[in-house]
């Protein structure tokens, strides 16, 4: 195309090994695209308002989108909600003025290269754009707001806010996670901060030689002092569970839902009923073994009915004896079986010998 632009040869043939500049052509053409510009130029000035009109429209309208929200306690589903609609207006509008600029563009050519690029986004921007969908949708469902706790992905903080990429989370030590918007609303996430109360629960173990209704009626004195416990929702000592150790009592307690809360309050009961369990000289014994060995020197080692550690409950009369006893007795039977034949043996001897002198 170049070459018709500089070279022409209007009335003869190219002449072989030769080079045929023409700058009429050049500047020719340079002309016409000026005209071109000039004769354009009031479509160009109506684009540019219309542009510059629409941006301005856009942006208050977005604004107005962010603000309605706002005043419905929907400040982050306003700035998400209204910057997507101000773009989206401006980008409308900035295709209408390119058809005012261009009169052949047709609108049908827009929309299907709009089509076309709005593929070839989608796959180049797929996690990004995944994430601000999902943080829209988070948004307007709002299974959890900003400043509830909640634990997620194994992390669990403050939500401080929802953005169009990520949850920003403030966690207990100071740190700041940023979670992925997509991640948080496939996973499951839980809510400590949804009611104003949550339940918690300890479980203590006292000793097997230990009374049991005496030790919950402490622990249950104990729970009404405590300052932080839902006097209201209550509490409950339970025996929970039969240990190896121990015999253990599930303490539940009713406290306010943040973490706060829930840390001081954990504290200050565990502390108080280690004190009145330790008053009440009720054990809370560590995680001990028995080994046990039978048949060995001591009177009763082996005689289940009498030795009761690691034996099975005997029935009346059931109890099986002990092997020494059976030993013994077998001893016993053979010995007195022998001793006539010995008994014997001496008498004929002694009759023998008192012959022969």
């Amino acid at each position: 195309m170049l070459y018709f632009f500089f070279f022409q040869q209007p009335d003869t043939l190219d002449r072989a090994n030769t080079v045929d500049v023409n700058p009429g052509t050049a500047l020719e053409r340079i002309d016409t695209w000026v005209d071109g510009f000039i004769r354009s130029l009031p479509n160009i000035a109506v684009a540019l308002i219309l542009a510059v009109i629409g941006f301005f429209v856009a942006r208050w309208i977005g604004g107005l989108v962010k603000r309605t929200l706002k005043g419905r306690d929907r400040g982050n589903l306003g700035e998400i909600l209204g910057g997507f609609v101000r773009w989206t207006l401006f980008i409308l509008i900035f295709l209408l003025a390119m058809t005012i600029v261009l009169p052949t563009l047709s609108p049908g050519d827009l929309i299907a290269g709009l089509g076309v690029s709005s593929v070839a986004i989608g796959f180049a921007f797929k996690d990004i754009l995944q994430n601000w969908l999902a943080g829209l949708l988070l948004l307007i469902r709002q299974p959890f707001e900003i400043g509830d706790q909640i634990v997620v992905s194994g992390y669990e903080g403050t939500v401080e806010q929802i953005e169009t990429r990520a949850t920003l989370m403030k966690l207990y030590n100071g740190e700041r996670a940023l979670i992925p918007n997509s991640e948080v609303y496939t996973n499951a996430v839980l809510v400590k901060t949804a009611e104003p109360v949550r339940r918690t629960q300890y479980d203590v173990g006292i000793g097997y030689g230990d009374d049991i209704d005496r030790a919950v009626q402490v622990i249950e004195e104990t729970m009404r002092q405590q300052s932080s416990v839902d006097n209201e929702k209550g509490f409950e000592v339970l025996v929970w569970d039969l240990a190896a150790s121990w015999v253990t009592l599930r303490v539940r307690w009713w406290i306010k839902s943040d973490r706060k809360s829930e840390v001081n309050s954990r504290s200050q009961v565990l502390r108080a009923v280690k004190k009145a369990l330790d008053q009440a000289r009720i054990d809370m014994p560590y995680e001990t073994q028995q080994i046990l060995f039978h048949d060995q020197t001591e009177a009763t080692d082996g005689k289940r009915d009498q030795q009761r550690e690691g034996w099975p409950v005997p029935q009346e009369g059931d109890a099986p004896r002990a092997r020494y006893e059976v030993m013994l007795e077998a001893k016993k039977e053979r010995s007195n079986r022998e001793e006539p034949s010995r008994n014997g043996d001496r008498v004929n001897g002694a009759s023998q010998n008192i012959i022969t002198e």
